[in-house]
């Protein structure tokens, strides 16, 4: 029997979608190797990012004009919204699809082969399996340690926050702390190697982390939960069947992909495709975005965010968010090259052009 949709992966971006094809009365399949499987990771969101459809039980926290910090201070003038994982799984119900907990090896336009050999058919198959990890790929990776109220009061919400006060040597990879409330009284406090090849590994990331809070007087009683984040940000093939993490929906500049994932699963679940030409031609302006972070010096990697978090709001919103906004795109990228010191234009100009044989 052929289905309406075939969905696989059962993380964020494929329940997302499965929940919505349901909620349009589609037959929906969902293949997983484990899609019961309790999500951990912390998600956040911009709260204008989320659609209408979500349910708004699931927005644990908000954060009204969150700050970065390169070599200022800057206020983001946007509310930012911290999702409660288990509220968000339970709320994109799947109930009404035949959940097959298997891993699917291979997809096709109208199949999918699965481990065990059984073939699986749909007049739609979506790809959302994630984005595997390689040596050759640029990761995102991360620890932190969830706190009490008492033990971060005084410590403002932080979207990012590349001060030097976390003890690594100058000349290292940086990394930035992440200091956003989970409700319930409850602060993640996290130390974060935004793009790296390699990226700094958990062990490092701790030992920055500590030394930051320790400098900013905040000690932990050591048995403070745990958070450790690894996933790559390049490597993704978009298409018009493929979703999520795996069609090219992660930001490399943030590592961002689960509000993307919610804010198109309506329109896939209607026939769209996931990933329009526009959302692919801005696919390969954030990939050379990519390189050109993957260039920095060390040292000017606040100093090329000191120079973001001072564009124009509309700017900043539409490089963050605007998954299909080619132009907007296009014109930060632009605006913002043109707002570097020069020696940071060449630097980022030799990354990011293609180099001729």
């Amino acid at each position: 029997m052929t289905v309406d949709v075939v969905v696989c992966g059962a993380g964020p971006a494929g329940r997302a979608l499965a929940h919505r094809c349901l909620a349009r009365g589609l037959s929906v399949v969902v293949v997983d190797p484990a899609p019961r499987r309790r999500w951990t990771a912390t998600y956040a969101a911009w709260m204008s990012e989320l659609p209408g459809w979500l349910d708004a039980g699931v927005v644990a926290a908000k954060v009204d004009r969150p700050v970065a910090w390169g070599v200022r201070r800057h206020e983001l003038p946007w509310m930012y919204a911290v999702l409660d994982t288990d509220a968000l799984q339970q709320s994109l119900d799947i109930a009404g699809a035949q959940v097959i907990s298997e891993r699917a090896v291979e997809i096709e336009p109208g199949s999918a082969v699965l481990e065990s050999g059984t073939v699986v058919s749909g007049a739609r198959v979506i790809d959302a399996r994630g984005l595997g990890r390689s040596p050759q790929r640029a990761e995102q990776t991360a620890y932190g340690v969830i706190v009490d109220a008492q033990r971060s009061a005084g410590l403002e919400p932080l979207f990012m926050d590349w001060r030097p006060d976390n003890g690594a040597n100058r000349t290292a990879t940086r990394s930035f702390l992440y200091a956003i409330p989970l409700g319930g009284g409850r602060m993640l406090l996290e130390e974060t190697c935004l793009a790296g090849r390699p990226a700094l590994d958990s062990g490092e990331l701790r030992t920055r982390l500590l030394h930051r809070l320790r400098s900013r007087g905040i000690e932990l009683g050591g048995d403070e939960p745990v958070e450790r984040v690894r996933f790559s940000v390049e490597g993704a093939r978009p298409g018009p069947d493929r979703f999520g993490a795996a069609g090219g929906f992660i930001h490399p500049a943030t590592g961002y992909s689960v509000a993307a994932a919610l804010t198109a699963a309506d329109s896939i679940a209607a026939g769209a495709s996931a990933s329009p030409l526009s959302a692919r031609a801005v696919h390969t302006l954030r990939a050379a975005g990519l390189r050109a972070l993957l260039a920095l010096p060390p040292g000017d990697t606040p100093v090329f965010f000191d120079a973001f978090f001072t564009l124009p709001p509309h700017r900043q919103q539409v490089y963050l968010s605007g998954r299909t906004d080619l132009r907007g795109t296009a014109a930060t990228m632009t605006t913002l090259f043109a707002a570097l010191p020069t020696r940071l234009r060449r630097t980022l100009a030799t990354a990011v052009l293609p180099r001729r044989g």
